[in-house]
This record gives C-alpha cells, structure tokens and sequence, in this order.
C-alpha cells in the first residue's frame, strides 16, 4: 500500500482561532454579567446609583474630612465646630486610632514586654506562609512546629516562661487575643470535629450516642452559654483549690462549640463519598483507621473545604463575644477606649468600629481568597 492513498489525512492539528470580537473583552463581560436580560439591567442600574449615592459620601467621611492627628479630642471637635459637614460633624477621627493603636494590638500588655508577642506573631509568620503554600517541602515537620513546638514556645514567652517577668492573661487584649482564641479554637476544633464525625457514623452504638449527644447539646445552645459555663460553672466542678486561667477557659469554650460544628460539617463530607469507595477500601484489606486516613478522609475533606473554611471565619468572628467574660479582644478593647474621656467625641465611636470591622474584614476575607485557591488546586478535573 502506498502512501498516496494516506494524502487526505492531517498531519498537523489546525492552529486555534480567536474567538470573534463579541465573544470577549470588556463589552462581552458586561453583556453577560451585567445587561444579560431586563431584570439584570434594572439590578444593574439600581445598583450602581445606590454607589454613586453613597460612596461619595463615605469617602468624604473616611479620608477628605477625617482628623488624621491629635494629641486628644479637641482634635476632632475643632473640625465638629467649624462644620466641616453639612451636619456639622467631623469625619473619622482617626487620631483616636493612632493614639490607641498599640492597645488595640496588644491590649494592656506591658510596654516594655510587647516584643514577645511580635516575636510571637514573626515566628508564626516564618511557619505558616510554607505552610499556606502546596509545593513547600518538609510539610510533616512544618505542621509539627506550626501546630505543635510554636504554641508551647508562645506560652512561655507569653506568660513569663524562659526567665521572662511574669504577665497575666488579665493583661492581654486586643488583636492578640483575638488571634490566640482563633489560632488555637481551629487547630484544635478542626481533629476533634473529624472524631466526632467518625464517631457519630461509627456502629458501636455507646460512642455513637456520646457523639451525638455532645453534638447536638453543643450546637443547641448559643456560644455565650457556653462561655458562661467555661468561665463560672467550670470551676465549681474541680476539686478544691483547683482554678482555671480565664483564658484558658475561654480557650476551651470556645473549642468545644467550634468543634460540634466542625463535626457536621466533615459528617457531610463522609455521607457525599460514594459507597465504592468505602468497599474499594475494604477490597484491599484496609483496616478502618488506614481506609479513613489513605482514602476516605482526604476526599471528604477536599469535598468540604468550603464549609471548613465558614466555620473557621465564623469562629473567628465570635472570638467578640469574649468580652462578656471579661476579656477585652480587639472588639472589646476598641470599646473600652471609647470610654476614655481623653477621646469623648461624637465620632470616636464609629471609627473605632470602622477600624475594628476593617481588621475582622481583611482575616476573614484573607480566609476566603485562600479556600478558593485550595478548591481550585485540588480540583483533579480543573486545568491548571
């Protein structure tokens, strides 16, 4: 056979065309995402007069009339005063926040001692950015010093460890407080949720019980009762003598609720796993801890990262509610210098939320954009 008669077949594959002018560029994402039908354009047009509306105003409030320097109020009411607004207000009296901002980090840690937690939070930096990162070797031994070496090394260096001066946990605040209660509430609610949804699907009815009872009392009750429990009733059930720091019961509290919610959600990543891949498992002689930790866990786990990551920001969010004890977090510490009447103006207040929501906004929005990037990377039927 010749090779003429294999003439009329390809050798090379067509070069790819671009796609025609309506099909791209900004006028199309428009189209699509904007103007696709009536409805979308009314939404469209609502919206976007609602911003010209409003960000013009905010703008004007937050930067172009903002009090950016001060020594007090005075600062902020002299622009009050001169009406500077139309309703005679000032803008964001961000001297306030200038002035507080090292309470606002570091609550009322000594001054001369705060270069423990920036040590702290350097180190946890150096440890976690490897971390965060899919292709950084050495994962085993970075999750051991991240999750493991470095909070014992923080609690010393923290409270008065290494032949450091002693510092009480009724001086800590602010965002470090914030951070210490969400850091060790997620390591920690993250493994023990992952037993309680073994458990709860486990066929030994007495530890199916348990986990179901602990679960459902747990998520039926609201956060601040649980708190109130951790911090009053606690200590009636130790022996005499026996006490708890307050943080640390705030830290147990605050990992028992995030734990019985971490529970249901990895509970619905087990029951979305076909049932092929549990008697795959078994086909190979699997015994229950290898099948759960080889094969079943990692998918149910990738299938639910979403969810992971909500209970996380949700967690980190109602670290707030700490302050009903007693502890003064960055909410809490904000509110307790709004009292100060050094800072008495009318919109110290709002800006001292403003900053406090701004910071709650960029952990939890940094939270968000990292899930996102975990999805898509391991998504095995994404193109990357």
């Amino acid at each position: 056979m010749s090779n003429t008669d294999f003439t009329y077949v390809r050798q090379q594959m067509t070069a790819a065309r671009e796609a025609p002018s309506s099909e791209k560029g900004i006028i199309h994402w428009l189209r699509v995402n904007l103007f696709a039908t009536p409805k979308d354009v009314v939404m469209t047009i609502l919206a976007i007069a609602l911003l010209a509306f409003s960000i013009p105003s905010i703008i004007q409030w937050l930067f172009i009339d903002a009090v950016w320097t001060g020594s007090d109020r005075t600062a902020c009411l002299t622009v009050a005063q001169g009406g500077a607004l139309p309703d005679g207000q000032s803008g964001a009296c961000w001297a306030f926040v200038s002035a507080k901002f090292q309470q606002f980090i570091f609550g009322r840690y000594p001054l001369d001692e705060r270069w423990r937690p920036i040590l702290v939070m350097v180190m946890f930096t150096i440890l976690l950015i490897p971390m965060l990162i899919p292709k950084a070797p050495a994962k085993g031994l970075n999750a051991l010093a991240l999750f493991v070496v470095l909070p014992v090394i923080s609690f010393f260096l923290l409270t008065g460890g290494f032949g450091l001066p002693t510092v009480e946990t009724q001086l800590w605040g602010g965002l470090m407080v914030t951070l210490v209660l969400s850091f060790f509430g997620i390591t920690v609610s993250l493994p023990i949720g992952i037993l309680l949804a073994l458990g709860r699907r486990s066929n030994l009815p007495v530890i199916k019980m348990l986990c179901v009872l602990f679960i459902e009392v747990v998520r039926g009750i609201p956060l601040i009762t649980v708190l109130f429990f951790a911090s009053v009733m606690l200590p009636l059930f130790l022996p005499d003598g026996w006490t708890f720091d307050k943080l640390l019961r705030a830290l147990i509290g605050v990992s028992i609720f995030s734990s019985a919610y971490m529970a249901e959600v990895i509970r619905g990543g087990l029951q979305a796993m076909p049932r092929g891949q549990y008697e795959g498992a078994d086909s190979l002689g699997l015994s229950y801890w290898q099948k759960m930790r080889l094969v079943i866990l990692p998918q149910a786990l990738k299938l639910v990262i979403p969810g992971i990551v909500n209970t996380f920001i949700g967690l980190f969010k109602d670290t707030s509610l700490v302050s009903i004890i007693g502890m003064f977090d960055l909410l809490g510490i904000v509110n307790l210098n709004q009292a100060d009447p050094n800072w008495a103006t009318p919109v110290t207040p709002v800006t001292g939320y403003v900053f406090a929501g701004f910071v709650f906004w960029i952990f939890c929005f940094g939270m968000s954009r990292y899930s996102l990037f975990m999805e898509r990377h391991l998504d095995t039927g994404h193109k990357r």
